[in-house]
């Protein structure tokens, strides 16, 4: 379990291992209205991008460690992987792959009813209706915060969360 962030040097680990290491953080550090926090806790991932089988990946070998994987309120997460936004239903965090950032602005339309905080990781879709996106400065990825994009869509935000992004806007 990883307690605080690290911005992930690029190196020995992959993009997409540390991307889930800050997408489970992202889950200590961000909280949604009481009705969220019952079941579940439901990321899914639209589109092809390898980000998925890390997730998979992390939480089979935290079961093996015996370990839970889980939110800080305790909530078991389920990964679920979505070939088009079409089908996504409820989420509390939806990562969208790269080949898929076109759709941003129908995942943000199909996503308006729902507490869902929106993840990317292309350039300039933070003004475009993610709540936070990766980037990569100087060798090392981070991720900008779109605290206004978050608070739209019923989540608190940590202070903390805010001194670790790259860009807050």
């Amino acid at each position: 379990m990883v307690s605080s962030f690290n911005h992930g040097q690029i190196g020995d680990n992959t993009p997409s291992k540390i991307k889930v290491t800050f997408l489970y953080n992202f889950t200590r550090f961000i909280e949604w209205p009481e009705d969220y926090k019952e079941g579940n806790f439901i990321i899914g991932v639209v589109g092809d991008t390898p980000l998925y089988g890390e997730l998979l990946a992390m939480k089979e070998n935290m079961e093996k460690d015996n370990k839970t994987f889980v939110t800080k309120g305790n909530q078991p997460i389920s990964v679920l992987k979505y070939l088009s936004y079409k089908a996504l239903g409820k989420c509390h965090i939806v990562f969208v792959s790269n080949n898929c950032s076109n759709q941003l602005s129908s995942i943000v339309e199909k996503t308006t009813a729902h507490h869902t905080l929106l993840v990317t990781e292309k350039l300039d879709l933070i003004e475009n209706g993610a709540g936070i996106n990766f980037v990569i400065n100087e060798n090392k990825i981070g991720f900008e915060l779109n605290r206004t994009q978050l608070i739209k869509k019923g989540l608190s935000v940590s202070n903390n969360l805010s001194n670790y992004a790259t860009r807050v806007i």
